[in-house]
């Protein structure tokens, strides 16, 4: 879950029907975006940093972190 979305659309007392229509998207896709179940476009980000004026990789961290697998594989135990 995206708790932060959640967080700033309920301080600015909006319901997700209300996010959707500022937005010019779906009810059920925010219901997605903000559950984590999706992940929105660029566009739609960028909709989202205008409306909340946070920015987009505070809004969605999730979709910025970048994770190094540090695990290598042993060819020599194979």
């Amino acid at each position: 879950m995206r708790k932060k979305l959640v967080n700033l659309r309920t301080s600015k007392d909006l319901t997700q029907k209300q996010v959707a229509e500022i937005l010019e998207i779906s009810e059920v896709y925010v219901r997605k975006i903000e559950k984590g179940e999706r992940n929105p476009g660029r566009e739609t980000m960028l909709k989202f940093e205008q409306l909340y004026g946070i920015r987009d990789r505070e809004l969605f961290p999730d979709l910025f972190q970048v994770d190094f697998d540090t695990k290598c594989i042993d060819v020599n135990s194979a």
